[in-house]
């Protein structure tokens, strides 16, 4: 019936459209490993995805928008692990599932979280996507404290400052550490872990 045909074409372009974005931010995560970020151009990452340059555009008006999006690619993968963080009931429990999440991502995703990391001042739109994961992480460490039986508030003995304080150090701590090996973020992952069970009286 012909009243079916735009509405499977639609259909069928708008998973193309998918398949292409993704190709093209798959692509872009693997010249960010191979060239940089400063190295890349437009042309290198149409090129690894099989497209033009002007068809690239249709998607990403810039380099700058497709790191922007890949990051926030990833970010959604951070906000999943957080909110499961926060909903673990044992601190314990969920301080050292926590830690196991944050190394795997860091394993899959480093280098886009350097990158992130890295832009986040100069790019205000990656910059806002970084805080905004920062602070659900934080949320999520506050939560695990105050289960813990850490007193909730902002002062600095209280769970929420000592939330932020963990959420930076952690950051910082896997920035440097994914630079190196797998084996640095694991002894980082266990230093983290270590650190937060202290602030959280957890230690024997």
């Amino acid at each position: 019936m012909p009243g079916h045909h735009p509405a499977r074409s639609r259909r069928t372009t708008e998973r193309k459209g998918d398949v292409r974005e993704r190709a093209i931010l798959d692509t872009c995560e693997a010249l960010l490993a191979r060239k940089g970020y400063d190295d890349m151009t437009v042309g290198d990452i149409a090129q690894g995805a099989g497209i033009t340059r002007g068809a690239l555009y249709f998607y990403f008006g810039s380099k700058q928008e497709v790191v922007t999006a890949l990051v926030a690619r990833t970010v959604e993968h951070l906000w999943e692990r957080s909110r499961a963080t926060a909903q673990a009931d044992e601190p314990r429990q969920a301080i050292a599932a926590a830690m196991r999440r944050t190394v795997e991502l860091w394993n899959e995703h480093g280098l886009v979280m350097r990158t992130a990391i890295d832009l986040s001042l100069s790019v205000p739109e990656i910059g806002e996507l970084w805080s905004r994961t920062a602070d659900l992480f934080i949320t999520a460490i506050t939560a695990v404290l105050e289960r813990a039986g850490v007193q909730p508030g902002t002062e600095p003995e209280q769970a929420s400052a000592m939330a932020r304080a963990l959420c930076w150090m952690i950051e910082r701590t896997f920035y440097h550490a994914s630079q190196e090996s797998r084996e640095k973020l694991q002894k980082a992952s266990s230093t983290c872990e270590h650190i937060w069970l202290i602030s959280a009286g957890l230690t024997v």
